[in-house]
């Protein structure tokens, strides 16, 4: 969920066919392009070690309903975080963060959407916005920080201040 942006019904019920090496098939976008992510190989090698409860599934037997495979995923995610301590745990945190991660290192708010599924934009820029704005503000102070530690700025910086004490 962390590395993909999928819910935990999704990534519950995700079937093994969906993953090709790193490449995981996300969905077909309403474009008919397909819309893929790629995990990191640490995760692609703990899939591969985690045992099938089924042939075609990583983590579901493909009885029972996903809504009920959900809600037991839901249930067990929140006693997992209690035997941990974790307090405010909420298994969209993970979503949230794989969003906010893809955002601050410069990827389009319109790409996050995609990757998340999303058929409008608007809920993305609702709730991720801030994060883009942040990463605005960081870009727009960096150079002010890479000036101040210029040695000829902190020269004539330091000069303007000591003509400025002699008025």
């Amino acid at each position: 969920m962390r590395y993909s942006g999928l819910r935990i019904g999704d990534a519950a019920s995700l079937a093994c066919d969906r993953l090709d090496g790193q490449k995981l098939f996300l969905y077909t976008a309403k474009t008919g392009t397909p819309v893929y992510t790629k995990l990191p190989q640490f995760v692609v090698d703990e899939l591969d070690r985690c045992p099938r409860l089924s042939p075609v599934y990583w983590l579901w037997t493909g009885n029972g309903s996903k809504e009920a495979l959900s809600e037991n995923y839901r249930r067990v995610f929140r006693e997992v975080a209690k035997l941990a301590g974790v307090k405010d745990a909420h298994r969209h945190r993970f979503r949230d963060t794989f969003a906010v991660e893809l955002l601050l290192n410069g990827v389009p708010i319109e790409q996050v959407s995609m990757l998340l599924g999303r058929s409008s934009i608007r809920a993305t820029e609702k709730h991720y916005t801030p994060w883009g704005r942040a990463r605005q503000q960081e870009m727009e102070e960096s150079p002010d920080r890479a000036i101040a530690l210029d040695p000829l700025v902190r020269r004539e910086t330091g000069k303007s201040q000591k003509l400025r004490r002699v008025k």
